[in-house]
Order: C-alpha cells, then sequence, then structure tokens
C-alpha cells in the first residue's frame, strides 16, 4: 500500500512540475512511455501461452 501511495505522490508531483514550468507537451511523452511499460511487462506474463496456441 505504500507503494502504491508513493506513485501516486510520483504523479502529483510530475503534474505539479508540467503547471508550474508550462510544460504542457511533456504529459502526453511520460503517458505513451508509461503505457508502453505497462504492455511490456504485461507481454512477458503472456508469452509462454502464446506458444502453446501454435
Amino acid at each position: 500500500m505504500r507503494f502504491l501511495r508513493h506513485i501516486v505522490n510520483l504523479f502529483k508531483e510530475f503534474f505539479e512540475f508540467a503547471a508550474e514550468n508550462k510544460a504542457w507537451w511533456i504529459i502526453p511523452i511520460a503517458f505513451v512511455l508509461l503505457l508502453l511499460a505497462v504492455i511490456i511487462i504485461a507481454g512477458q506474463g503472456a508469452a509462454p501461452f502464446i506458444y502453446t496456441l501454435f
């Protein structure tokens, strides 16, 4: 649970940084990188099951 609180705090500070410096362009870049990381992590667990289908 503490880990989740740290992650939320990190995103909050990142958003505050973007707002304070008017760097709104960095938010979509960070979102895409986060999405790619989630896809890569989720894809690692599914690889053995995909091979059994073929």
